[in-house]
C-alpha cells in the first residue's frame, strides 16, 4: 500500500507515542464534525454505534449494521479510522471475515476484544472473559486476515476488572506476541496503573478516556508523557449529543421554542461541506452552460 494510506499513517502517528486524540464517531454528521475540528485520527465507537440504533452496548448491535456505519465513517474522513470490532462477531472464522469487511469499508486499525460473547461495555459491571489462549488465536487470524500489511490490529483486554491488574498485563503482552500491533487494557482502576501500562507492555498503548467511567481520568499531556500511543475519546460525540437533544427535548416539551444554542441550517451545513459542494455545482453548471 501507498506510504499515504491511512493505515501507513496511523503506523506513523502510533511511533510517536504521543497521544494522539481519536475521539469516538459513529455517523456521517460526527464524522464530518471531526473532520472539521481538525483531529488526526477518529474511532469508530461500538458504544456509540450501538446508542445510534437506539441500544446499550451490551453486544446488540451486529457486524452489518457496524460495517455499514464504518463505511459511512471512512468516507466521511480523511485521517485513519480506528474502528471497534468488538469480539470480532464470532469465533476466528467470523474475526477473520470481520478484518475482511472492515479493511474494504476503510478501517486503518481494527480493535478486538477477549470478551465473552455477548460482550459488553468495558465501563459496565458483569464483564466476563475468554481463555487468553484463545482469543490470542483470534489475533492471529486477524493478522492473517488483513490484506495491507499496514493495517494496525489492535488487542483489547477487559480482564482487569475481573481476574486483576497483573493479569490483564500477562494478556495484552501476550496478544502482542500473537500479532496485536497495537495493546488496549480496558478499565485500569488506579492512576498508578495507568501510569504503568505503556512501559509494561510489549507493543503501543492505547488509553481509553471515559469520564465517568471506571478509569480515573488523566490530562492528555501526562498520558503524552507516559507514551501512550493513541487516547480514543469513545463518548464524546455520542454523549456530548445525547446530553443536548435530551436538553432540548425537554425544552421543547415544556413549551419553551427558544434556540437553546441551536445552529442555524446553513450554520450546520457550512460545517458539513456546503460550501464545497455548492462551489462544484456552480463550477461545472457554468462550464455547461458556456459549452
Amino acid at each position: 500500500m501507498s506510504e499515504n494510506s491511512p493505515a501507513a499513517r496511523l503506523r506513523d502517528l502510533l511511533d510517536q507515542r504521543s497521544a494522539v486524540v481519536a475521539p469516538g464517531v459513529f455517523d456521517g454528521l460526527s464524522a464530518a464534525l471531526t473532520a472539521s475540528a481538525g483531529f488526526q485520527a477518529a474511532y469508530l465507537s461500538g458504544a456509540a454505534v450501538a446508542a445510534a440504533t437506539g441500544l446499550p452496548d451490551i453486544g446488540l448491535a451486529t457486524q452489518t449494521e457496524f460495517v455499514h456505519q464504518l463505511d459511512v465513517v471512512a468516507g466521511r474522513l480523511d485521517v485513519p479510522v480506528v474502528a471497534d470490532a468488538d469480539t470480532g462477531f464470532g469465533d476466528v472464522t467470523n474475526a477473520y471475515r470481520t478484518v475482511r469487511l472492515y479493511e474494504r469499508a476503510g478501517a486503518a486499525a481494527i480493535q478486538l476484544e477477549d470478551q465473552e460473547f455477548p460482550k459488553r461495555c468495558g465501563h459496565l459491571d458483569g464483564k466476563r472473559v475468554v481463555d487468553a489462549d484463545e482469543f490470542a488465536r483470534k489475533i492471529e487470524a486477524a493478522v492473517e486476515a488483513r490484506l495491507d500489511p499496514d493495517t494496525v490490529i489492535v488487542g483489547r483486554t477487559d480482564s482487569c476488572a475481573t481476574l486483576g491488574f497483573e493479569e490483564a498485563v500477562r494478556r495484552v503482552n501476550l496478544y502482542a506476541e500473537a500479532g496485536a500491533d497495537l495493546v488496549f487494557l480496558e478499565a485500569p482502576q488506579t492512576v498508578e496503573q495507568v501510569r504503568e501500562v505503556p512501559s509494561r507492555v510489549k507493543a503501543p498503548a492505547l488509553f481509553n478516556l471515559v469520564p465517568r467511567g471506571k478509569t480515573p481520568v488523566v490530562e492528555l499531556a501526562e498520558l503524552a508523557e507516559l507514551g501512550y500511543a493513541l487516547v480514543i475519546m469513545p463518548g464524546l460525540c455520542v454523549g456530548s449529543a445525547a446530553s443536548a437533544m435530551r436538553a432540548a427535548l425537554e425544552r421543547a416539551a415544556r413549551g419553551d421554542v427558544g434556540t437553546g444554542g441551536q445552529d442555524s441550517p446553513k450554520g450546520m451545513f457550512d460545517s458539513l461541506g456546503l460550501g464545497f459542494w455548492e462551489d462544484l455545482r456552480e463550477r461545472h453548471a457554468g462550464e455547461s452552460a458556456d459549452a
